[in-house]
Parts: C-alpha cells; structure tokens; sequence
C-alpha cells in the first residue's frame, strides 16, 4: 500500500472548531471574500467601523501586496456586476419633458407610447401598474425609459399624469402624435 500519512481524513488537529466565520454587514460576504464585490472601499469603510481588528489585518495584507510592487498603482481587478447588483445609472442634464406618441398595432389596433417619465424620478413599474388598472388594459415598460399601454388612451393621459404625480405640470407633457415604434 501506499503511504498512509500523504492524505489524512477527518478534521485538522490545528484547527479550532466549529469556525467562526464573519460577514460584512455591506456586501455580505465573508470579509476574505469584500475586495472581489465592485463597492469594495464601503466594504473597507463598513469594516473600519465595525471591527477594526479584522481591518488592521486587512490593511496589512493589502500593504504586503503593494510592497511587492506589481507596477501599478490600483490593483486592477474585473468588476462584475449580476441581478444582485444594480449598475446606477447616471443623471444627464435631459430636459424635464413627458412625451406621449400613438402607435399602430397591426391594421386598427394601437398603442400609446410614454417617454420620460424617470426625468422626474418616477419609478417606471409603478407607473405602468397604475396606467394598466387606470385604462383597464395591459402596460409594460420597454426599454430604458418607455412604457407601453394597449389601446388609443392619448387624451386621457393628458389629465391623468398631472392629477398622479403633481410635479409633472400640463405643459410639460407633449404630444408626438401618431408615430411608428
């Protein structure tokens, strides 16, 4: 047979058990695992806080590395981001403006188009829900910043968006007209 002491099974004399593992209460993650999450200096903030003993060690492993001297000044790491993570998107200077357009859904069917209403901070989804239940019909969101509701309920808008969201006046809601998607 071989060698019976290469590959011990059971658990490591050297070791304490039941480990205690700790959590960043940021990105909740085990703390060794906070530099691969893409908000890593809120991790580091949340850990300087929270348990700045685990920090004073962090701090000297990342030390260590940078003594080594790769070349760089940043660690150049991949970001990623899944469902867990939600990009912000940022706030360009778009005029404050509602537009509201018809389209033809095969020959007499339409379609009411909504654009801009998250130039007002207004959650998209919940728009939708409230036109669908509003006008009786079926409303999704559609790309960045669209909402489509069934049906020709174009004059009705004009009446309904600033009774809902009073920040929203008469006159900045435009009428494209009918258009093609």
């Amino acid at each position: 047979m071989a060698e019976e002491n290469e590959f011990k099974l059971g658990a490591d004399p050297t070791v304490n058990y039941p480990i205690q593992v700790q959590y960043c209460g940021n990105c909740s993650l085990p703390i060794e695992y906070c530099e691969y999450y893409p908000e890593y200096e809120k991790c580091k903030q949340w850990l300087e806080r929270n348990l700045p003993t685990e920090f004073e060690k962090m701090k000297l492993v990342e030390d260590g590395v940078s003594d080594l001297g790769t070349g760089d000044d940043e660690k150049k790491r991949q970001k990623r981001g899944g469902k867990g993570m939600l990009k912000t998107k940022k706030k360009e200077d778009v005029p404050k403006l509602v537009t509201v357009s018809r389209a033809p859904r095969g020959k007499k069917k339409s379609v009411t188009v909504v654009t801009g209403l998250s130039t007002f901070d207004i959650d998209l989804k919940v728009a939708a829900k409230f036109f669908g239940s509003k006008f009786a019909c079926g409303s999704s969101v559609t790309g960045d910043d669209e909402i489509v509701i069934q049906g020709d309920v174009k004059d009705d808008l004009f009446d309904v968006i600033p009774d809902k969201w009073p920040q929203i006046d008469e006159d900045s809601i435009d009428d494209l007209g009918d258009q093609k998607r």
